[in-house]
């Protein structure tokens, strides 16, 4: 069988079928929340073939299992999902706006202390020895994920760190096509994630730079494309995403740089707390 990790879109898992199969799965994988609970009876039903040939094509798309395919299933229902589902999702009989801040909080926590349990602080570490070793750091994001690259940006540059961002669409290609092997690319985008942010890390890649994705699902296309990656939860209540845990995760990120070559990055830091005790950006009083 073919691990869940190498064929991560459905257009790869649909063209493993013939003609007849594809169009019978392609609606299941177009409107995965509808079918990701199904059991295999009913799915069969609704495919209108029998159990056994239901579990006959979700084998022949790579799947070890029914129960691998439905994880599949979930993940693209994460990735596909709108404003409108996750605003519609709260199970709250409390219809309050304080109820739903609380519930809003409450999934934040839970989005941490699930990257706390899951993240490989090893990798982490050795990502900041690759901020370090970088001839140059290309950050890419646009939307609402350029609060996150912004927020990398500002603390990389304050370690006197090579970083560059992008953030539209032109910036991320033009910044890209002159990546180079010594390069090192953090891409973040989440959900079906924006083409631009896509194509700006392919092409880094393509150019041999080193390339890191933060996401939300490995079925996203920057989890596909990149050299390794680092999946998070935006999970919320609320019609937005919740950056809490991306943001646990670039703070954990920063941290390591920091202490990754402590007497390097002191002295920057010690220039740094000149201009934070007497510079002209802070009010005298």
């Amino acid at each position: 069988m073919i691990p869940l990790t190498d064929l991560n879109s459905p257009s790869e898992r649909l063209n493993l079928l013939n003609a007849k199969r594809q169009e019978l799965m392609r609606p299941v994988f177009e409107n995965p929340r509808e079918h990701v609970l199904l059991s295999t009876r009913k799915l069969a039903q609704r495919l209108r073939v029998n159990s056994a040939t239901a579990i006959r094509i979700v084998q022949s798309m790579g799947f070890e299992s029914y129960k691998q395919f439905q994880r599949f299933l979930y993940e693209l229902a994460i990735a596909q999902a709108t404003s409108l589902d996750t605003i519609s999702g709260t199970a709250l009989t409390d219809s309050s706006p304080g109820a739903h801040a609380r519930e809003a909080l409450e999934q934040d926590i839970r989005n941490l202390q699930q990257l706390r349990t899951n993240l490989d602080f090893e990798r982490v570490a050795a990502l900041a020895t690759r901020f370090h070793k970088a001839k140059r750091i290309l950050l890419l994001g646009g939307d609402l994920a350029a609060n996150l690259v912004g927020f990398l940006h500002y603390h990389l540059l304050l370690l006197g760190l090579p970083s560059v961002m992008a953030t539209s669409a032109g910036e991320m290609l033009n910044l890209t096509r002159s990546a180079g092997r010594q390069d090192l690319t953090i891409a973040i985008s989440f959900r079906r994630c924006l083409r631009e942010t896509v194509e700006g890390m392919k092409q880094a890649r393509a150019n041999g730079a080193h390339c890191v994705a933060v996401t939300n699902t490995f079925v996203s296309p920057l989890a596909r494309f990149a050299n390794e990656f680092f999946v998070v939860s935006i999970d919320t209540p609320s019609f937005g995403l919740s950056y809490a845990a991306p943001q646990g995760l670039l703070d954990g990120i920063v941290a390591a740089c920091g202490y990754c070559r402590p007497e390097r990055n002191r002295e920057f830091l010690e220039k740094a707390a000149e201009e934070q005790r007497k510079g002209f950006r802070w009010h005298p009083d």
